[in-house]
């Protein structure tokens, strides 16, 4: 036998308010339908003035326990994975521990951007495998809107705020391919590419800042890691791409999306795209995707699916899971 950390329960959250591209044509040079052609992107979600990270989170949270229908307390860790903390410190995972009244076990944040899902699932996996879990709680939130300039029409219309959450749970299966649960794990990083995107801003300099990037460069970059990522992800699980039912990308772009499928050989009926409705809602992107289609009754149990994601260091990876 052979243990697996296996998917139990999804929940997303999305702040109530809803900004479509019109929205942003009073203050920029822009227009509908200038941000569609470019990124797919139609509306996204902003947080309330008064709504933090956190909250988001904890609402997030509280969606995939009632999906698994597990109390707090049935959770051993929290990982949440984001760059927009409510504070510096204490983690915004000990308030989702506190805000859900859950008063054991252990909870810290992750991040590595838009790639920080990607990790929280590894890292929660083999919390599991090595058994200092038997159930973890693995939450992708941001808001990223406190971090935009709204001047720079190339990136501020771009992001949106939400969260999305999984829970992991430890369930033993036979060592084959067609075992539920994570079945491989790819991560990677690349520090020479931080100024491609990055927030000129943090605590040694004593600002929050803004995010900047170099679109082009990014795009270059995205598809063929992407890409290669997930194949990675798949050869170690002994599969191709052949045998994946649905890919759940990171939400950031429709082209970039499209592009890594194509270079995967799969048709865009196989890929799960909630961009349009969410803009790119960094490590909140995936889970957000995944419970969406959960929902909708695209993703069924038993299907096999690939997550992969790229994000500022750069930092990338894929994951493949069976639900």
């Amino acid at each position: 036998m052979t243990s697996r950390a296996v998917v139990v329960g999804v929940g997303h959250y999305l702040p109530q308010r809803v900004v479509p591209n019109s929205e942003f044509e009073a203050t920029l040079d822009t227009s509908d339908d200038w941000i569609r052609s470019r990124s797919g992107i139609e509306r996204r979600h902003f947080a309330a003035d008064d709504e933090t990270t956190s909250e988001l989170a904890t609402e997030a949270a509280r969606a995939a326990l009632a999906d698994a229908g597990l109390k707090p307390d049935d959770i051993d860790a929290i990982v949440l994975a984001t760059s927009t903390a409510d504070l510096t410190f204490p983690s915004a995972a000990t308030m989702v521990q506190a805000a859900l009244g859950m008063t054991r076990g252990f909870a810290f944040d992750l991040q590595a951007v838009c790639a920080g899902f990607v990790y929280a699932l590894s890292t929660a996996n083999a919390m599991i495998l090595s058994g200092q879990a038997k159930r973890v709680m693995v939450i992708g939130a941001e808001t990223f809107s406190r971090i935009m300039d709204w001047t720079d029409r190339s990136t501020c219309v771009l992001f949106g705020d939400g969260a999305g959450a999984l829970i992991l749970e430890l369930q033993e299966g036979t060592g084959q391919p067609d075992d539920r649960g994570i079945l491989a794990t790819d991560l990677n990083s690349d520090g020479q590419f931080r100024e491609l995107l990055y927030v000129d801003g943090g605590v040694s300099t004593q600002s929050t800042g803004f995010l900047r990037m170099q679109g082009n460069q990014v795009f270059r970059h995205a598809v063929e890691k992407l890409a290669a990522t997930a194949e990675t992800a798949l050869g170690k699980a002994g599969l191709s791409a052949a045998d994946v039912d649905w890919i759940v990308p990171h939400q950031a772009n429709i082209r970039i999306i499209q592009g890594t499928a194509r270079k995967m050989g799969l048709d865009m009926d196989r890929v799960i795209v909630t961009v349009q409705d969410h803009g790119n809602t960094s490590a909140a992107s995936i889970p957000l995707a995944l419970s969406v289609a959960r929902q909708s009754g695209q993703i069924k149990t038993g299907d096999l699916i690939v997550t992969e994601a790229i994000g500022g260091g750069l930092a990338w990876g894929a994951v493949v899971l069976r639900m």
